[in-house]
């Protein structure tokens, strides 16, 4: 009878797979040695592997390019990498190699985008989405590098009084070019009914008309939409997206400079070993909808934007943890406590119950059991016991007095977990964050390792916390 945790993963899935194999019983993260970088590093340590971005963008680009081709649509893809996801230099100036435009979404983002452009790795013909909540410092922010040469900056309009806003500012008397944004219906499971962002979409023809149509110095560029729960195939999905395709066309016949229609919301990333999507059906099913609509409202195809986050950065990133100590706290209860603390360092899990890749590093060939993952803080939350689809978490079995320890990795945690908890800052009972290393490829595809930050040290945080000796 086969037994062992290699056993459970080669029956259930298929393994090895993108991404992850076993070489010589430890587990390799695109074709990384785990054991090489526990080894050298210690843990817990985070990582980026930054070829997996270029990747992403490139697959991105390549499927809409096709389905363009094949479906004769005469507009462009144009890839928007939204900052927020990852604001990690290492991470956006790897996108920009890229070729990628940037979607923004504070007042911040324009001082990172200067800085980028000073260290020579922006070019300012690159196309600016500028959304979020358009604070009075954020605008002025928008309007500074406007007025430094960077032409291709669009401001998508969340509601009318951010155009109020703007002409305060500049007295109605400076060439704007914007998009709009419109809100969409919630998912039918939400606590709300109509999304915050954006302006209702039976209010945006009359706003046109009442403040764009005679006004020569603004341009309407854009039409926005943003679905949270992502490009998703499903009814809720479809509903939304023709909902603003057909508005699109509408907008379109009394909106002449009307070219791009802004598909908000990404793609899912893979969360389990079982993960499946098909990109290239989703990719073709959009633009041969909004050919069609088009053509039936004899209406010029629009450039179609994407702004993808988790999908461009979340599958480089992961988070190694070694196994300090088993408990048995039950009869059918055991727990595995981490060297660092779930809900800080991944804290998607805990707030949202997202889910991400958990596999063993080491142990392959043990025989496995049902465990609950459990950090070092005293919060009862600080815990991960469920795989996707409520599964249980099964892991190999091992020894406590084994020389080796048991090593632990969640993957794909790339985008989001530092944006949400916090860099470098307070963490919860004051555990410090790991140690960030960056694994890139030179120009013959030899592997590069660096420590981008050592682990958070307590002088870091007494300081924070105003403990100055």
């Amino acid at each position: 009878m086969k037994t062992t945790y290699f056993d459970l993963i080669e029956q259930s899935y298929y393994f090895p797979q993108e991404g992850f194999d076993i070489d010589d019983g430890y587990l390799t993260f695109h074709g990384v040695s785990l054991k090489y970088l526990i080894e050298k590093y210690g843990t817990p340590l985070r990582m980026f592997y930054l070829p997996k971005i270029g990747d992403q963008i490139k697959k991105s680009k390549n499927l809409f390019n096709r389905a363009i081709k094949a479906n004769g649509y005469s507009g462009k893809y144009h890839f928007c990498y939204c900052t927020k996801c990852c604001h990690y230099h290492h991470v956006i100036a790897t996108a920009m190699k890229h070729g990628v435009n940037l979607e923004t979404s504070s007042s911040f983002d324009i001082d990172l985008i200067k800085r980028l452009y000073r260290k020579g790795e922006f070019d300012k013909n690159t196309i600016l989405v500028h959304n979020g909540f358009k604070t009075e410092e954020y605008l002025r922010k928008i309007f500074s590098i406007q007025d430094e040469g960077f032409n291709n900056s669009i401001i998508v309009l969340d509601s009318p009084k951010e155009l109020d806003r703007i002409e305060s500012i500049t007295d109605g008397k400076r060439k704007l070019t914007f998009g709009i944004r419109m809100a969409i219906e919630e998912d039918p499971q939400s606590t709300y009914y109509t999304s915050r962002l954006g302006i209702r979409s039976t209010e945006i023809i009359d706003f046109y008309n009442k403040r764009f149509k005679d006004n020569p110095d603004y341009t309407v560029k854009m039409l926005h939409f943003f679905v949270d729960s992502g490009i998703k195939d499903s009814f809720y999905y479809w509903g939304e997206f023709k909902k603003a395709v057909n508005l699109y066309t509408k907008l379109r016949k009394l909106c002449p400079s009307l070219d791009s229609l802004n598909l908000g919301g990404g793609f899912p990333i893979r969360n389990h070993l079982g993960f499946d999507y098909d990109y290239n059906h989703m990719i073709r099913e959009i633009v041969r909808n909004i050919r069609e609509t088009c053509e039936n409202d004899n209406v010029e195809e629009p450039d179609i934007f994407t702004e993808f986050g988790r999908f461009t950065v979340g599958e480089s990133g992961a988070i190694i943890f070694k196994v300090l100590e088993q408990k048995q706290q039950n009869e059918s209860e055991r727990w595995y406590i981490i060297d660092n603390s779930v809900m800080n360092t991944i804290p998607d899990a805990w707030s949202m119950n997202e889910k991400f890749i958990l596999l063993p590093i080491n142990k392959w060939y043990n025989d496995y059991t049902r465990v609950s993952i459990g950090g070092i803080s005293c919060d009862k939350s600080d815990y991960y016991n469920s795989e996707d689809m409520d599964q249980q978490i099964l892991l190999p079995v091992f020894k406590d007095d084994n020389p080796e320890p048991l090593y632990l990795g969640f993957f794909h945690t790339g985008a989001y977990q530092d944006s949400i908890s916090g860099y470098g800052g307070i963490k919860h009972c004051l555990i410090p964050d790991p140690k960030h290393i960056i694994i890139d490829r030179d120009k013959t595809g030899n592997v590069i390792d660096f420590l981008y930050r050592e682990e958070q040290s307590v002088d870091t945080m007494l300081k924070i916390l105003g403990y100055d000796e």
